[in-house]
């Protein structure tokens, strides 16, 4: 079965989500992660203008682009960011996403309240009535604390919502934890309905995150296991390169080409 395979417009930090749109149809792609991400990366954000943000919704338009996916990354801990996640949800809502993203605590800020996860899934379930009203799946990512695939999926079964998931990231589970995402996906992989796919070299919190194929994840066998579950979730291809970044445009457009070529080569239809 055809999964949507997208790229996470965050391969794009430092640069514009013009160049993004770009870059990403110019590879071959017609699905786009839009990333809403604070003090990090913000593509869209929900202070922008309506004008502007129309003007985007146009551009991916004429891009054959379908931004099926927002990452909105906020401090589901901290009652204070709630609000900033339903703002998130509204901007998801208008450019017709069916998911969205986030983390527990904060993707790059420092979190300002840690909880426990069982009152962080109280937090969620208290967000399932935004998530019906915008009809969205928020999906959760393995990230920072909340790394492995089984801490997520613990959280999402205290949440006990369809609307809830995982959003499994197959490079964070080693960046963060240093663990092979083969012997950590499958004790999740049932609530899992979203993927990052991320390559990586190095080992544990070395920030090395090259174009798909260059690393050393096996991503075939990645894909022989959710097939093997039937789990055929959307994949958002997500390239973060070194610690000092991408030396230029050129060479993030280049590894978002490299990255087609290489599923398009395992036979995924893009």
């Amino acid at each position: 079965m055809n999964r949507i395979v997208a790229v996470n417009s965050n391969c794009y930090h430092g640069y514009s989500l013009e160049e993004a749109i770009e870059g990403v149809s110019g590879a071959g792609f017609h699905y786009i992660e839009l990333t809403a991400t604070k003090g990090w990366t913000e593509h869209v954000f929900p202070t922008m203008s309506l004008n502007y943000l129309w003007e985007i919704k146009e551009k991916l338009e004429a891009a054959n682009l379908f931004p099926f996916s927002l990452s909105g990354h906020t401090n589901l801990m901290d009652t204070e960011r709630i609000a900033d996640f339903i703002a998130n949800m509204r901007l998801a809502n208008f450019f017709n996403c069916d998911y969205i993203v986030s983390s527990i605590g904060e993707a790059h800020l420092k979190d300002k309240a840690v909880v426990s996860n069982e009152e962080v899934a109280r937090h969620i379930a208290d967000l399932i009535p935004h998530l019906e009203e915008y009809d969205l799946q928020l999906v959760l990512e393995n990230h920072g604390e909340h790394s492995t695939g089984s801490v997520i999926k613990s959280i999402v079964d205290l949440v006990r919502s369809e609307r809830a998931g995982i959003n499994y990231d197959t490079a964070n589970v080693i960046y963060f934890a240093g663990i092979n995402p083969l012997d950590d996906l499958p004790g999740c992989v049932d609530r899992v309905k979203h993927l990052h796919l991320k390559d990586k070299i190095g080992g544990q919190k070395e920030w090395h995150f090259p174009a798909i194929g260059k690393g050393y994840i096996e991503f075939p066998k990645i894909f022989d296991l959710l097939d093997q579950a039937e789990n055929y979730s959307p994949i958002s291809i997500e390239i973060e390169f070194t610690s000092s970044g991408p030396k230029d445009l050129d060479e993030i457009n280049e590894a978002v080409k490299d990255s087609y070529r290489y599923l398009k080569g395992l036979g995924l239809q893009i």
